[in-house]
């Protein structure tokens, strides 16, 4: 597989610079624009599950969690995109222990996330079956603790980045 930056074609080596440097910023905007919309998107639902819930709430909290899950996809895509065809090459990824320690940050983000969305799809089924349920407050309680656990968690994986960005891990 080719990596970018090795042109091979009948372009000067300058050009196959900028297509790799120009690629390598189109995956790394991309990968960014879904992890800042990522944390947007679990901000949204801390503010949510911090009010009073009423059936609207609930509705709405079911919709962001959808988009928790598009958008977690995306990371992942861009994600791997990245790795496979940025500019450091997936050797430098792999070798390097900050960006594994990212993926295992990721992973636990992620893994918290499926008790809160077990939490919305059953009460989106109780409120479709009565029009007046409102969810326990101790489940209400229990599904901000995973929230608030999922946040403090992604937090460290930009700094992790930040770490990685600067050499650190190799």
């Amino acid at each position: 597989m080719r990596r970018f930056g090795h042109c091979s074609c009948q372009c000067s080596c300058a050009e196959g610079t900028r297509l790799a440097m120009f690629t390598d910023w189109i995956l790394a905007c991309l990968h960014h624009i879904a992890v800042f919309s990522l944390a947007g998107v679990l901000a949204a639902e801390l503010a949510l599950i911090s009010v009073e819930l009423r059936a609207q709430s609930i509705q709405r909290i079911v919709a962001i969690d959808l988009w928790y899950g598009i958008i977690a996809g995306a990371v992942v895509v861009f994600g791997v995109v990245r790795v496979i065809w940025g500019a450091k090459g997936y050797q430098y990824y792999i070798a390097n222990s900050v960006f594994w320690m990212k993926m295992a940050l990721f992973v636990a983000v992620g893994l918290l996330s499926i008790a809160p969305t077990l939490r919305y799809l059953a009460w989106g089924r109780d409120l479709k079956a009565n029009v007046a349920f409102l969810p326990p407050a101790a489940e209400v309680a229990r599904v901000r603790m995973y929230l608030w656990l999922e946040a403090a968690l992604f937090l460290c994986i930009p700094i992790a980045a930040a770490a990685m960005a600067r050499g650190y891990g190799i």
